[in-house]
């Protein structure tokens, strides 16, 4: 998805670096009352998990990337959970009460949560944290995920103090939320990582330091051992954890492999239980060779291309914008190119999402000779041509599938169009500092959705949202989600929702290109592997065979 990260060391205890990283550690099984024979070792049960490119930080009011999310997932729990099938689920609160009215939430949290340190998780560990997102100091890009709440967004903007944020903690057990206006999906927002508790001792003491291994104190199913930038991320078990005696793995070992086919080839050898997706091209092989340890599912996800509206030449340029969307042929990359179930996606909104009909542009339905007429005179009217063709720079992490699509993709605009767009691919992180310090042009994202509601999708584009990357502003649209936001009517909710997208869509902001699905392979060795249409599978509900 990132802004402000933290940088990663690996200053850890001797004993734990060498349990997480994997190697042949042993656990000591207790001797046979009566017995006086060495007790006999058993390998660790560590899962080797791939986890695509580093993840921008594990700090969780600032971290941002999805990669960022499964670590942090695992390292903390939240208000709520999600069950197996992406529902919200009880988490740190075992029950939860909502008023009349839909405004007032009271979360009831369970006596035995703790921190890894052995301290109780109490409700203010929550309300310090949840005002800690909105506070402009924390510059979470992330802040307006809770805008709902009261005074949220006045925080955010700096016009109240984080201290007036609609949270509260009568009493070490509880957590009152209170609402601008009802929020039926606001459970499931509450499972998500950036409203996670921090340990406040730890963060008064550290500082930025608060998130390092070795430093850390955290509160979920495993606790961060180490972290070798560029390669991998290791967690070990959390004893303290309140649902301990649930968990069957000793640890987690997250492998960074950007590149997919670099990640196929680590899991065909065994060093990988899980890959974090499936290579493209060599989609046959998997399919022939490992069918039965494949996992396609649908997946609430839209990968796309941003336009940076703040500069040149996209600024103010809705026509051009059109024209270059107008143009590709999006069936035809989800065919050649992706081949992995992909759909087109001609909106932004996906799919599938709860009590919601995604929206299209309004030439979805249209022939390909019938857009490119329409193209042409578009890019025409902006003051391009043969003589003069519009020159730009698509920047994108690197990768296989990224790097195909752009050749795709700028070869569509080249034939239509005489476009010359050059494509530079760089490292992830690269490329969100380069996008945070608008230094591109276009660039290649994905949205995930944050919970299963289309306003965790809508919410993006909202001016001023930290991660509204393309800087998309337009008060009709904001206008419509505002008052979306406040009514408590579902049905009128849904269709104010559905007009803001075609409002946005019609402004052509950025350019969504598909849908994603869960695409991974788990080795027969993994037991009690899930899929659900937000890919979140929690370490803790693992296993490894023997």
């Amino acid at each position: 998805m990132g802004a402000p990260r933290s940088a990663p060391f690996a200053v850890v205890p001797r004993r734990a670096l060498l349990a997480a990283a994997g190697l042949v550690a042993t656990l000591i099984i207790g001797t046979v009352a009566g017995c006086a024979r060495e007790p006999a070792p058993t390998a660790a049960k560590i899962l080797l998990r791939g986890n695509g490119p580093e993840p921008d930080s594990l700090d969780p009011q600032k971290a941002r990337s999805v990669e960022a999310h499964v670590v942090l997932r695992d390292l903390y729990e939240c208000l709520t959970s999600l069950a197996k099938d992406a529902s919200t689920t009880p988490g740190v609160a075992k029950t939860w009460d909502v008023s009349s009215d839909g405004r007032i939430y009271t979360f009831h949290l369970r006596d035995n949560a703790r921190w890894s340190n052995g301290d109780r998780v109490t409700g203010e560990d929550f309300v310090f944290a949840l005002r800690r997102l909105v506070d402009p100091a924390t510059a979470s890009q992330y802040a307006q995920l809770i805008d709902v709440v009261e005074n949220a967004p006045q925080i955010v903007a700096g016009r109240a103090a984080p201290a007036t944020l609609g949270v509260s903690a009568p009493d070490a057990a509880t957590v009152i939320v209170r609402l601008a206006a009802p929020a039926p999906y606001l459970p499931g927002l509450l499972s998500f990582p950036s409203t996670c508790p921090v340990h406040r001792p730890t963060l008064a003491r550290e500082g930025t330091r608060f998130s390092r291994p070795g430093v850390m104190v955290s509160n979920g199913a495993f606790v961060l051992a180490d972290w070798l930038p560029g390669s991998a991320i290791s967690v070990v078990r959390n004893r303290k954890y309140w649902n301990d005696a649930a968990t069957r793995l000793d640890g987690v070992k997250y492998l960074q492999i950007p590149d997919e086919s670099a990640e196929f080839t680590r899991y065909r050898a065994g060093d990988l239980h899980v890959t974090a997706v499936v290579p493209r091209g060599q989609y046959d092989i998997v399919q022939r060779d490992y069918a039965a340890e494949l996992h396609v599912s649908p997946q609430l996800s839209t990968y796309y291309y941003g336009f940076a509206l703040d500069r040149a030449p996209f600024k103010g340029a809705p026509g051009l914008r059109r024209a270059l969307s107008l143009v590709i042929d999006r069936e035809q990359l989800a065919q050649v190119v992706l081949r992995v179930g992909e759909l087109p996606a001609y909106g932004w909104v996906p799919p599938g999402v709860h009590d919601y009909t995604s929206q299209s542009f309004d030439y979805a339905g249209r022939p390909l000779p019938e857009r490119l007429v329409e193209a042409r005179r578009l890019y025409a009217a902006a003051g391009y041509s043969a003589a003069k063709p519009l020159r730009f720079e698509l920047r994108y992490n690197s990768g296989e599938v990224h790097g195909r699509l752009a050749v795709a993709i700028a070869a569509m605009w080249k034939e239509a169009l005489g476009v010359e767009a050059q494509l530079t691919a760089v490292e992830f992180r690269s490329l969100m500092a380069d996008i945070d310090a608008r230094n591109v042009e276009m660039f290649r994202l994905s949205w995930s959705g944050d919970y299963n509601d289309a306003y965790t999708f809508l919410q993006y584009l909202k001016s001023g949202f930290g991660i509204n990357l393309p800087r998309y502003s337009n008060p009709a649209y904001d206008a419509l989600l505002g008052r979306a936001s406040s009514t408590a009517d579902t049905n009128a909710r849904r269709a104010l929702l559905e007009e803001g997208e075609r409002v946005m869509l019609a402004d052509t902001p950025l350019l969504p290109l598909y849908f994603y699905v869960n695409k991974h392979l788990v080795s027969p060795k993994v037991a009690g592997w899930y899929d659900n249409v937000l890919n979140v599978v929690y370490s803790k509900d693992l296993a490894l065979r023997p």
